[in-house]
């Protein structure tokens, strides 16, 4: 089952950070598998409205890859904090476009560079987010 239908939903901040550095083009259909896209068709709440087990900017997830069987836990960062050794990867990666938005158990089919990928939500960690807050 794919989630991609299901609504996007971004609090402000997240929504306002990336409009910023994603060009959005209403006159053109956007690809599908774009991050581009999934701010095109997001809803968008204010940031205390936020469910708070949404992938947001900052949000540290576990994923599970359900074809390869195999579980991936990383931070979603800006591009200018993206550092792969300490498992902080861009919002402009294909993982991190796919899920930003989704809430924990929602399942999403992503074209990835390797191919078409299934993958489950399976924990969302924004507790070093309300610290910031």
């Amino acid at each position: 089952m794919s989630t991609n239908s299901n609504p996007v939903i971004l609090c402000e901040s997240d929504y306002k950070k990336l409009t910023a550095i994603v060009v959005l083009d209403k006159k053109t259909e956007e690809p599908d598998n774009t991050l581009a896209h999934e701010l095109s068709r997001a809803v968008v709440v204010k940031d205390e409205a936020l469910p708070p087990d949404t992938i947001r900017i900052g949000s540290t997830v576990r994923i599970l890859d359900i074809d390869a069987q195999k579980e991936r836990t990383f931070q979603i960062v800006m591009p200018g904090e993206a550092d792969i050794q300490a498992k902080k990867i861009s919002i402009f990666t294909p993982m991190a476009a796919a899920i930003i938005g989704f809430r924990k158990n929602d399942e999403v089919s992503w074209k990835m560079p390797s191919g078409m990928k299934q993958l489950k939500i399976v924990a969302v960690d924004n507790a070093t987010l309300l610290v910031k807050a």
